[in-house]
């Protein structure tokens, strides 16, 4: 088993409507959990530009903890806040200590495929911040403000896979998702380059492998070449 930290903020949602308030403000089926159960989601503008991307919790039936990314738990927490109007539910700030799993029980599935969520569990981490960045972006998973960001399409990210479900009610941004999925496809997709040449920025670790967004249209092998810089 290996562990490593991961930095998280988390919002709680709790009283008598939370499971139907979720339902109709996160893009995946939060009403199916059971207790101790928990699965990606998104939360979104109207125009499905992602606000925050969430891991959803079920602790009870009216009890629900939302896991969001570093700085993105006071957005989350007014976005839904701003819009509960006459839900019965609290939503609030918590805070927990939070560990991604590899090749272990422990924690509950997460957005990080392969690996399991454990919070407050005491373990001590393995894995060093830069070996856990190196086998994200060679497993394809983006993160906030690197290659998610407000600009970004859910199906672009490849997100529309995990974060969605397409067989439940209406959310923000529910619409554009689903025209795009039934009706087209995005233009470009995120995917992992193998890299000859290092950038001069946003270079981590100094690795060969790194995640871009690439047009749809483009072979999986294709030689790519980076854009010429401005001197």
């Amino acid at each position: 088993m290996e562990v490593a930290a991961r930095g998280r903020e988390f919002v709680r949602v709790v009283g008598p409507d939370a499971a139907d308030y979720l339902q109709r403000m996160v893009s995946n089926d939060v009403e199916a959990l059971a207790h101790g159960e928990a699965c990606p989601a998104l939360l979104l503008t109207a125009k499905a530009r992602v606000i925050a991307p969430l891991v959803v919790l079920r602790r009870a039936d009216d009890d629900f903890l939302l896991l969001t990314e570093l700085g993105l738990g006071e957005v989350v927490r007014m976005q839904l806040t701003r819009m509960r109007l006459r839900a019965r539910c609290e939503i609030e700030p918590e805070e927990h200590e939070a560990v991604l799993v590899f090749g272990g029980g422990e924690g509950f599935a997460t957005d990080w495929p392969g690996a399991r969520e454990a919070l407050d569990a005491g373990l001590e981490p393995t894995l060093a911040e830069e070996e856990l960045e190196l086998r994200r972006i060679e497993t394809g998973v983006p993160r906030w403000e690197r290659e998610i960001d407000d600009r970004i399409l859910p199906a672009e990210a490849g997100l529309d896979e995990t974060h969605v479900s397409f067989s439940k009610g209406c959310y923000p941004g529910q619409e554009p998702v689903a025209r795009l999925n039934f009706r087209g496809h995005p233009n470009r997709g995120l995917r992992v380059l193998e890299l000859d040449e290092l950038p001069e920025r946003d270079a981590p670790l100094g690795t060969v492998v790194a995640l871009a967004y690439v047009r749809t249209e483009v072979p999986d092998d294709a030689p790519l070449a980076l854009a010429a810089r401005a001197g």
